[in-house]
């Protein structure tokens, strides 16, 4: 009697286990891409001075300080999107610091900035950018296409 009930109970429950697996998959799920509603503008500006470039030569000091300053713009880009780490260390010996020391680093990706200005100002060569999230947005839609459910049909 006892054996009975439990395949009973068994069958049941293995019978309930397979249909509920068997309704996951036998669905088609639609996607739609979602846009955000703000798109930010930020801006980043890259000094460099151009008497202190190793070159003798004055316009590929010139050309050095350009590069330098758009380096720098592109940096200070990276640090508004992803932010700076800060790590520092100090040694003490005696109850007296030794050395101290501080670290900062900035990692990222910079896709879709715009050279808005560049122009030297006395001996220092200033590079203007200019990061639009709308043209980061379409530049990652058309490589990424993230999405979420539109539409979920169970068969």
């Amino acid at each position: 009697m006892i054996n009975a009930r439990f395949k009973i109970i068994t069958a049941v429950v293995s019978l309930l286990f397979i249909a509920s697996c068997t309704s996951m998959y036998d669905k088609h799920v639609q996607w739609q891409v979602v846009e955000p509603q703000v798109f930010p503008i930020i801006h980043g500006i890259g000094y460099a001075p151009i008497s202190l470039q190793k070159s003798d030569n004055k316009t590929q000091r010139m050309l050095m300080a350009i590069k330098a300053s758009k380096i720098a713009a592109y940096s200070e880009l990276a640090e508004q999107v992803y932010g700076q780490q800060i790590s520092s260390s100090t040694t003490m010996a005696d109850m007296l610091i030794e050395n101290q020391q501080l670290v900062s680093s900035i990692k990222g990706l910079i896709r879709g900035a715009k050279v808005v200005k560049s122009y030297p100002v006395g001996d220092t060569y200033t590079t203007e950018l200019q990061l639009d999230f709308k043209d980061v947005y379409e530049i990652y839609q058309a490589n990424l296409q993230r999405k979420e459910i539109k539409k979920v049909e169970y068969f």
